[in-house]
């Protein structure tokens, strides 16, 4: 029996502790990312930001800070925002810190890495800025390896 989670019924915080209702993402394309402010992958946060302006209309971008690979995200919510917005203009929504892995594992990425939530596909997070479209209809697409960069054809193909 299979447990699958309508992608529509998720919630979570922003990093400003607003609630966000995944289910406003209805008609759009959804990229969600685990990012991380003290990673070599975390000027990608850049390109996120091109692809969040080139295709505001039809995707949203996901931003979720973890500190699972090696302590890669020391800072708390607000030192998060900061930094994004500072640093690299970032304007796509950012989630509250949360996790990958474990008992832990914050709900997005539960229904994006287990097939017994999203109906499709087992997978695991490797690092920072992994990847995972979801498609207009609330349907998992596929996943990117962390070295995908935003802007690589592997993923703006799917977008169009």
């Amino acid at each position: 029996m299979s447990s699958q989670l309508d992608f529509y019924s998720l919630k979570a915080q922003t990093l400003e502790g607003k609630e966000v209702d995944f289910s406003t993402f209805k008609g759009k394309k959804v990229l969600v990312v685990n990012t991380a402010t003290e990673c070599g992958l975390t000027p990608q946060l850049e390109g996120l930001q091109k692809l969040h302006e080139q295709y505001k209309d039809q995707l949203v971008i996901v931003g979720i800070p973890t500190n699972d690979f090696k302590g890669q995200e020391p800072r708390n919510n607000s030192e998060i925002g900061a930094f994004c917005e500072r640093n690299y203009g970032v304007e796509f929504i950012m989630l509250e810190k949360g996790t990958t892995k474990g008992g832990d594992k914050h709900p997005v990425f539960k229904w994006l890495t287990e097939k017994a939530y999203n109906g499709k596909k087992d997978s695991r997070i490797w690092w920072n800025f992994q990847k995972y479209l979801v498609d207009e209809k609330g349907e998992f697409v596929d996943y990117f390896l962390p070295i995908t960069q935003p802007d690589s054809k592997r993923i703006t193909s799917k977008l169009k």
